[in-house]
């Protein structure tokens, strides 16, 4: 999911963190951090309430379903 890797990619370099760093603040590895934000694989879950909380945003951010503002996005997907 592209959304995902500039976002969560965007967020490190806020906080001026390598790779190796923030793994180990997420407690991963660094190839972990590095396949996310090239969007080899995805976070599981539980990683991704990590990566929501320590950066202060909602996982509806990191994942492309609201903005910036927290205004949610309309993707048109039939219910």
């Amino acid at each position: 999911m592209k959304i995902f890797c500039e976002r969560f990619k965007e967020l490190r370099k806020t906080k001026n963190l390598s790779q190796k760093q923030l793994a180990e603040i997420l407690r991963t590895t660094n190839s972990s951090i590095c396949d996310w934000e090239c969007g080899r694989s995805q976070p599981d879950f539980e990683a991704l309430v990590r990566i929501a909380v320590y950066f202060g945003v909602s996982a509806d951010y990191l994942l492309g379903l609201e903005d910036e503002s927290g205004a949610k996005i309309n993707y048109n997907v039939k219910k």
